[in-house]
């Protein structure tokens, strides 16, 4: 049995983590600002190339490493990985107007990506495993913390540029993630031995592909949001950065709170009406973002809190609606929709800058990005049609995170 220790550390991992993913994208308006890193839109989003790729690739192989390694290791190495990122994020900080500032932004992303592919399915075992009589309410809650995390991270960054110091973010990080990785190496942190699955060996069955491309389609409209929401608010809408914090706040905020309301609501609003309504409510509030208003700061907020929304429970109901029709791949679909979740990352946070170098403005972004959402809403159709509905909101973790 678990110490509570244990417990307590995987979920304030959680929080820790969901800072630190969001760290870099937080604070866009550094990297973009001519006296500050001076990056152009598209040099900004190439950033992220780095982050897709290894995410997806410790997303694929961290089942593997999992039956080999432990899940300790796993947890331990994507913990060090976030670590190295934030000091390659510091290093930049001093050479931010030379040539050498831009590599170590790469490899910071680059390192970030790693340990977001490695960490949070670990995360998700070990919860599970400390929690056996009750797996999917801490799924839930680690989920939850996770979200927090990202929802704070635009909060310190505002909290750090009104203090003169936007740097103070990734010291924070840093020092987060050192107390971590202190606390947790002492620590047993033993997961249920599991026998190895034989899906990882067999052939990807045709249905997984539909699955495939929701996730990528919801990548992209979640990015578009998480990435580029701080500079519409601050370059298309004249607003602050603080405006624009909070606004990026909200939507993550509002991804957290709307994936626990929708999961204690469950009982009333099933899986399917949720999973049906969101796509078509996100198509209408990309629409409102891109005629939203210059000089109304508190329409802005409130929009982007209503993407959150439309965003929430989308993710997570994929990954369980594709473990409860396709069960014996099961093992293999989290990781598989993660990936291309990640790939539709990455096509909006780096595709989005070479657009706006051609001359069109982000409202447009958010108007077409609008239809994409709206095939979200039909491919929604096709990915439940044949899927029992899933008896709960947050998939369970993949089985092969065990040892």
């Amino acid at each position: 049995m678990a110490s509570r220790t244990e417990g307590l550390v995987v979920d304030v991992a959680g929080v820790v983590q969901g800072i630190v993913l969001v760290t870099i994208p937080a604070a866009s308006t550094i990297f973009t600002d001519p006296a500050e890193y001076g990056l152009s839109t598209s040099r900004y989003g190439a950033m992220f190339l780095p982050q897709v790729v290894l995410a997806i690739t410790a997303s694929l192989v961290g089942a593997w490493l999992s039956r080999r390694w432990g899940t300790k290791p796993v947890y331990l190495t994507g913990l060090a990985c976030s670590l190295l990122s934030m000091a390659l994020l510091l290093a930049s900080i001093p050479v931010m107007h030379q040539a050498a500032a831009y590599p170590l932004l790469l490899a910071a992303t680059a390192a970030l990506g790693a340990g977001f592919g490695l960490t949070v399915p670990a995360l998700n075992s070990l919860a599970a495993a400390f929690h056996p009589g009750s797996v999917d309410s801490a799924v839930l809650v680690l989920n939850a913390l996770l979200g927090l995390g990202t929802a704070l991270a635009p909060v310190f960054v505002a909290l750090f540029v009104g203090l003169g110091f936007w740097w103070g973010l990734p010291v924070l990080s840093t020092l987060l993630l050192v107390g971590l990785l202190l606390v947790s190496l002492p620590l047993a942190m033993r997961t249920a031995a599991t026998p190895a699955a034989t899906d990882g060996r067999a052939a990807v069955p045709a249905r997984f592909w539909v699955y495939a491309g929701f996730a990528v389609a919801y990548g992209v409209c979640e990015t578009v949001n998480g990435n580029w929401a701080t500079l519409d608010v601050t370059g298309s809408l004249g607003a602050s950065a603080t405006v624009a914090a909070l606004s990026l706040t909200a939507f993550w905020a509002m991804v957290t709170l709307g994936r626990v309301g929708f999961a204690a609501a469950q009982s009333v609003i099933g899986p399917r009406t949720v999973y049906h309504s969101l796509p078509f409510l996100l198509a209408a509030v990309f629409v409102l973002i891109a005629l939203l208003p210059a000089g109304q700061p508190a329409l802005a907020v409130l929009a982007f809190a209503m993407a959150g929304i439309g965003c929430s429970a989308l993710l997570p109901l994929t990954i369980s609606f594709g473990q409860s029709e396709l069960a014996g791949f099961s093992g293999s679909v989290a990781g598989g929709v993660i990936a291309f979740y990640q790939l539709g990352y990455g096509i909006a946070a780096f595709g989005v800058g070479p657009v706006l170098a051609a001359g069109i403005t982000l409202p447009t972004v958010y108007a077409v990005t609008s239809l994409i959402a709206l095939l979200l809403g039909l491919l929604s159709f096709a990915v439940a049609r044949r899927a029992p509905s899933p008896t709960t909101l947050h998939p369970r973790p993949n089985p092969h995170h065990a040892h």
